[in-house]
């Protein structure tokens, strides 16, 4: 059996004998991502405490949220001690880019997350196609510009319209799929504007599905877990500008377990080598961005951090201690055969603040978040707050609304029932998610 299939599909019965070992978590993050982190950690029989900093409001359900700032690694650390913390789990990605496993590391304390060179495979996309360079991984071919009137002048002279790519973070925001030369050179100014687009990538475009792919690493090893499938784009039918994410659909019934075993083989054990012998292992989790092209998968990108929203999507479709084997992948010992995949699909709707993905509206009451009492539907807070008429919208992602089933179809009905009854000013989501 291959890896991947082993990964995902080990039948149930698997030994999962653990210690008695108990662990005070850090969570970094305040997003939905972190609360279904959250929420996944504290099922764990490992689990005593969770610190979320900052955390939000379906993180604080779990633990103490603290107010420190992400930026001011000295003190996150001595929170750390003061606080007896055994593992740092990582959520966005400029803490990584920043270097905060680096300082929880050099302090002794286990970090779920990559340390700033390896986290460099999503920090800089000029390095990421280096690193696919030189391993042979199959990708679009790009262009890097240490300016925007360069790019511009190579668009100009080539004619065609290009795929804009910020080199650094920005937010899931930097990249632009132009259609034509003028949205091409608009791409390139706007990008270009940005602290993320001081180098820019004009990458070839692709034709093919995307596709999500994420696995767990301790430096050596990966471990995939249930393929996603975000939606970008804010409307029906992936028109619109591009968002964080708008909904996802999980596992992705067209990966067989041989595509599967081909992508993580042949697209992301490479780079897990190759950091590696660099120097640089990568302990956290691998994001593949993927599109299945006529040719095979190719690579569109690499994140070094779970999906937001594909976590909430993924993370209940897993069985097993998952607190183990984060810390497991920091410690650099993972066992694959800790997680298993759970039966079924997880469909995951996004109700966005009005505004969204430009200046969201805040502050509007949300209603019947409470009422919901479904085993079967999941909600993870983002953009929430509590203010003084109880909560609130506080972002431009407010709620990510998450229906299981052991069909598609049912999964999707159940997310879709819920996404409407929650309600507040200005709410609006896509209609399709799960729908092609």
């Amino acid at each position: 059996m291959s890896q991947a299939e082993y990964a995902i599909l080990a039948p149930d019965g698997v030994n999962e004998e653990v210690s008695t070992a108990t662990m005070n978590v850090l969570l970094i993050g305040s997003g939905g991502r972190e609360h279904a982190l959250a929420w996944k950690i504290a099922r764990s029989s490992h689990f005593t405490r969770l610190l979320s900093v900052p955390g939000n409001t379906g993180t604080g359900r779990y633990g103490q949220n603290v107010p420190f700032p992400l930026n001011d690694l000295e003190a996150l650390v001595d929170l750390g001690q003061r606080e007896d913390i055994n593992l740092v789990v990582v959520g966005p990605d400029n803490p990584l880019a920043d270097g905060i496993a680096d300082a929880f590391s050099a302090a002794g304390i286990p970090t779920f997350g990559p340390k700033a060179a390896a986290a460099r495979i999503e920090s800089s996309k000029s390095f990421a196609k280096e690193i696919m360079a030189a391993t042979g991984v199959p990708t679009a071919a790009a262009h890097v510009f240490d300016s925007p009137a360069e790019a511009a002048a190579f668009a100009q002279q080539s004619g065609q319209p290009w795929v804009v790519k910020a080199d650094g973070l920005a937010l899931g925001k930097g990249v632009v799929v132009a259609d034509d030369l003028p949205a091409t050179l608009a791409a390139i100014a706007r990008l270009g504007a940005t602290p993320a687009g001081k180098r820019l990538l004009l990458e070839e475009r692709l034709e093919g599905r995307e596709l999500s792919v994420m696995a767990l690493c301790d430096g050596e090893r990966l471990l995939p877990l249930p393929t996603a499938r975000d939606h970008k784009r804010l409307g029906e039918g992936d028109t619109g500008p591009n968002t964080g994410g708008m909904g996802v659909v999980a596992p992705v019934d067209e990966v067989t377990p041989a595509l599967l075993d081909q992508i993580v083989n042949s697209c992301m054990q490479p780079v897990v080598n190759e950091l590696a012998a660099r120097g640089t292992p990568f302990r956290g989790v691998l994001y593949a961005g993927v599109i299945l092209t006529r040719a095979g998968p190719r690579i569109l990108e690499f994140n070094a951090r779970f999906g937001d929203p594909e976590a909430q999507a993924v993370l209940p479709l897993l069985e097993g201690d998952f607190l183990e084997v984060l810390y497991d992948c920091a410690v650099g010992n993972l066992h694959p055969e800790t997680l298993r995949r759970r039966k079924g699909y997880a469909v995951c709707v996004v109700l966005c603040a009005e505004g969204y993905p430009g200046k969201p509206r805040t502050g509007d009451p949300i209603r019947g978040v409470e009422a919901v009492d479904d085993e079967q539907v999941l909600i993870f807070h983002a953009g929430t707050a509590i203010g003084p008429a109880g909560l609130c919208t506080a972002g431009g992602r407010v709620i990510g609304v998450t229906g299981l089933g052991s069909t598609l179809a049912r999964a999707r009905a159940r997310a879709y029932e819920i996404a409407e009854r929650v309600a507040f000013e200005g709410k609006h989501y896509r209609k399709d998610i799960g729908a092609e």
